[in-house]
């Protein structure tokens, strides 16, 4: 399946635009409520309704209460038999998915340098990439878990605490004395949030076709269905959402496309992240094994990255894409599996879901990631 994407026309580039300079009015308001009004006892309350998901006892602050009906009035396009769907589609992905969500999504998102003017104003050159991505990580497999996206389940509940934390950075380095928002618009804008979660949703579903999980066509109309609702939940305006995954890839490569150039923050995020599996957790024969992961992430990083952006990210620019090429034929064989019957199809959903805990258990050492923790002190609502 071939998409071919052409430039965004006059009226779509003015819109993408206009959007770096617009936020998230609803959640910005119960950002703004918290600092200014909210006693600290009453901001921890509510960090820790958003973070529960159990926010009975929060709404009787009025900004709150308009805060959750905006994300409890759920659209009459959500079909929540397609959400499972897409949800299922993703878990097949296995790591594979996983893996191109880290090393091309990710880091190769580090080459946008507006977008790392917030990440570095909010203390991702102390916390690292490999904290950012577990929470990030965390977020996926809630949303993609087993009824992860019904109101208040575990996917629904992270995504909306990331919409309020979003709101909150928003606030933190929109006020700092160094931003310059004539230059770089609004932190975590409309154009910046559409394009970070195409990459976080949509990247991974593409980056599992390109190493052999073979899709039908309504499987990725699914998984984009679940990025509209997921984009929806998180504060993303109706333009930035996918009507179906033509559509999907349209919008990822239109919104990537108006990002801005490397510079020295480039390099400063992503060559310490290639570094990460040096870290992981492995258990027999640890070193060996976390030296094979680097060199099996850098494979599928220069394999889709290619030479000049891994050099601009300050990564070797010539490395033999070895990992894409050994997984495609495995793949294939495991898509024709899946794809011949639905029990199969339901137990190669399930064990790529097992694979990819495991995964997340890998780099956070069993420990686990609180999401919004690499955030900081932005969050805190001061």
């Amino acid at each position: 399946m071939v998409w071919r994407v052409g430039d965004p026309a006059p009226a779509q580039w003015q819109l993408i635009g206009s959007s770096m300079n617009s936020g998230d009015a609803e959640f910005d308001a119960l950002a703004e409520w918290m600092a200014t009004e909210a006693t600290g006892p009453e901001r921890g309350e509510i960090h820790g309704a958003f973070a529960s998901g159990d926010t009975s006892d929060v709404i009787r602050h009025d900004a709150v209460k308009r805060a959750v009906e905006t994300v409890e009035n759920t659209p009459d396009w959500v079909d929540r038999g397609v959400l499972a769907e897409g949800a299922r589609a993703l878990r097949r992905g296995g790591c594979d998915g996983m893996y191109f969500a880290r090393d091309v999504a990710l880091m190769g998102g580090y080459q946008f340098s507006d977008l790392n003017k917030t990440l570095v104003r909010t203390g991702a050159l102390e916390k690292g990439a490999n904290q950012r991505f577990a929470e990030t990580m965390r977020w996926a497999l809630d949303v993609t878990g087993d009824g992860g996206l019904e109101p208040w389940a575990a996917g629904f509940t992270s995504t909306v605490h990331v919409r309020l934390i979003h709101s909150l950075v928003r606030r933190h380095v929109r006020a700092m004395d160094d931003w310059d928002e004539s230059r770089w618009g609004v932190p975590v804008n409309q154009t910046d949030m559409g394009a970070t979660l195409a990459g976080a949703l949509i990247a991974p579903g593409a980056g599992a076709l390109t190493m052999g999980v073979v899709c039908t066509p309504r499987e990725l109309d699914s998984i984009a269905h679940l990025t509209r609702y997921v984009g929806w939940l998180m504060g993303v305006r109706d333009e930035f959402l996918p009507r179906d995954f033509r559509d999907a890839i349209r919008l990822l490569c239109h919104l990537v496309s108006a990002q801005s150039e490397p510079d020295e923050t480039s390099a400063l995020l992503a060559a310490p992240m290639a570094s990460d599996p040096l870290r992981w957790s492995f258990g027999a024969f640890e070193p060996v094994r976390r030296r094979l992961a680097r060199a099996q992430h850098l494979s599928v990083a220069a394999a889709f990255l290619g030479p000049r952006t891994m050099r601009a990210l300050g990564l070797p620019a010539l490395v033999l894409p070895w990992y894409p090429a050994m997984r495609l034929p495995i793949n294939l064989a495991r898509s024709a599996y899946a794809l011949s019957g639905a029990e199969r199809y339901r137990r190669c959903a399930d064990r790529g879901g097992d694979a990819q805990w495991k995964f997340y258990d890998r780099i956070t050492g069993g420990d686990g990631a609180t999401i919004g923790a690499s955030a900081g002190a932005s969050t805190k609502a001061h």
